[in-house]
């Protein structure tokens, strides 16, 4: 039975992690703060024309032209705060009011959120009732969703608008658990054409849709029946995606802007990793290939003047030249993305298990472009995270792999806040976090031994190693001035581990549920 809507914890629940946020409104913010500012001055200032062509900033608007329009909405509330922010030559403006309504901006339009995760804690099934509510799924769902370390200093001291974004995944996402398809969809394409980078997931949207909304079978093995396509559905969903698509990027076609908004939203040209090394199979790459050039100038077989100078880390300096193993390209890692999410894809449209193989299907799309992806930001890894916060809550293996990956991601994270004041929060915030995470779900599934494997529970006290190694000791360390890059690649290459082994992990338990599915 679904979950009884909470009318008492909830609030609270809300209530209080929004007072937390306000906390942080003149805590450290990141170079992300000016770039929301010069997007709410350019789209304030300028005609519409100019938005994807107006360079006075280094941060130019490189989002779908939803989000532009919504910036565009925020700046005619910051007009009442301070109209001087609006200016699109007031470079790196920062009064007391500018930050003040950037952070509440963000603090506000995290209620969609708020009401994603409501609804999120609808659709999860209490499989045992119980008076006690800290041992409801959806009290723990609740706390893993509102609470999340990531969406906390990611958003509210890194600055940025994800809580917002994630409020439409989470809810295109209970919308398909309640069997509510076109809401979902509708929440989808706008959700597209708000941040692209849910391209990551829109191959299990797709796919679901097509066979599971288009297609009504009746077979028990769920094998597929061409005779039972409906065309109206699809042309239903046709309708949505066209509109919403129409409606974004209409106007910009009309104006022959579409090879221009195309250049912003689709950059290649920076290098294959970020300037931090997302943890993915890349960063292992690298590494991989850093080691071997030194290996090969010891013992003389290269010569170090021979190697080439560049990083491929050109996030900044746009070249992505390896020294040893040969140089990925943008087509490479799309071979390989499609590659490591076709089995999930596949699975779901010949054997779809509902809602929840569609869910899952979704977190194996977000991860294989998380570890295969092309110049991929660290804080992709939320896209994983939070959706597998909902499986982790009805399944014993799927919490494992939850406790595996979010107390990786969420490390990996750490970076982003390197002054030294953020650092008693970070680590307060995700030791409280990771603490409820495995008590909570100690109680839920009966004991954490019976959630993580040995060798998962020594690779976790590692991870505990890096980060004192990393925070504590190499600060204070002699190597601190030759060798700052150092905590950067030990996080790196440690927390990949975690979520390529993640990763596999949930393409393990995908096939076990085909074995146990086969007549």
């Amino acid at each position: 039975m679904a979950a009884p809507a909470a009318r008492s914890w909830f609030p609270v629940l809300a209530l209080g992690v929004s007072l937390l946020k306000c906390l942080f409104i003149g805590a450290y913010r990141s170079t992300d703060f000016e770039v929301h500012r010069n997007w709410l001055a350019v789209t304030h200032s300028l005609p519409a024309s100019r938005w994807y062509h107006e360079n006075t900033s280094e941060w130019t608007l490189d989002y779908p032209p939803l989000f532009a329009w919504f910036e565009f909405g925020l700046s005619h509330v910051a007009r009442h705060f301070d109209p001087n922010m609006l200016l699109v030559q007031n470079l790196n403006y920062s009064s007391p009011s500018t930050v003040l309504f950037q952070r509440l901006s963000v603090i506000f339009t995290d209620l969609l959120f708020i009401y994603a995760a409501r609804e999120c804690c609808r659709c999860v099934q209490e499989q045992k009732a119980s008076r006690d509510v800290l041992n409801r799924p959806s009290f723990v769902l609740a706390v893993l969703l509102l609470w999340n370390f990531g969406l906390l200093i990611v958003d509210h001291i890194h600055f940025q608008y994800n809580g917002f974004l994630f409020g439409f995944l989470l809810l295109s996402i209970a919308k398909h658990l309640q069997s509510q398809h076109l809401q979902g969809a509708l929440l989808f394409a706008v959700l597209l054409n708000l941040k692209h980078i849910y391209l990551y997931v829109a191959p299990a949207y797709g796919v679901y849709l097509l066979r599971s909304y288009c297609f009504t079978q009746d077979n028990k093995d769920g094998s597929v029946r061409w005779g039972s396509f409906s065309p109206l559905r699809l042309i239903g969903l046709g309708v949505i995606v066209v509109s919403v698509c129409a409606l974004s990027f209409g106007p910009f076609i009309a104006m022959g802007q579409l090879p221009q908004l195309l250049s912003r939203l689709f950059p290649f040209k920076r290098g294959l990793c970020h300037a931090y090394w997302a943890p993915n199979v890349w960063a292992l790459y690298n590494v991989l290939d850093k080691s071997l050039a030194t290996l090969g100038v010891r013992l003389k077989l290269l010569e170090e003047a021979e190697l080439p100078r560049a990083s491929m880390t050109g996030g900044l300096v746009q070249e992505f030249q390896h020294s040893v193993l040969p140089s990925v390209s943008p087509s490479v890692t799309l071979v390989c993305t499609l590659l490591a999410v076709l089995p999930a894809v596949a699975s779901i449209w010949w054997r779809p298990r509902g809602s929840r193989g569609f869910l899952r299907c979704l977190l194996l799309c977000a991860l294989g472009s998380f570890v295969f992806g092309w110049h991929v930001h660290e804080k992709a890894v939320l896209i994983a995270i939070l959706p597998l916060s909902i499986l982790a809550v009805e399944s014993r293996e799927d919490a494992g792999i939850f406790l595996v990956l979010s107390s990786t991601g969420h490390y990996s994270l750490f970076p982003l806040l390197f002054t030294s004041a953020e650092l008693p929060i970070k680590v307060v915030l995700m030791l409280l976090f990771t603490i409820f995470s495995f008590s909570a779900l100690w109680r839920l599934h009966s004991g954490w031994g019976a959630l993580l494997r040995p060798l998962e529970v020594v690779y976790l006290l590692g991870l505990v190693t890096v980060a004192v190694a990393c925070e504590v000791v190499f600060p204070l360390s002699p190597w601190r001035q030759q060798l700052p890059f150092l905590p950067l690649l030990a996080t790196s290459v440690y927390c990949s581990v975690g979520v390529c082994y993640s990763f596999l992990r949930l393409y393990v338990s995908l096939l076990r549920e085909e074995k146990h599915k086969q007549p």
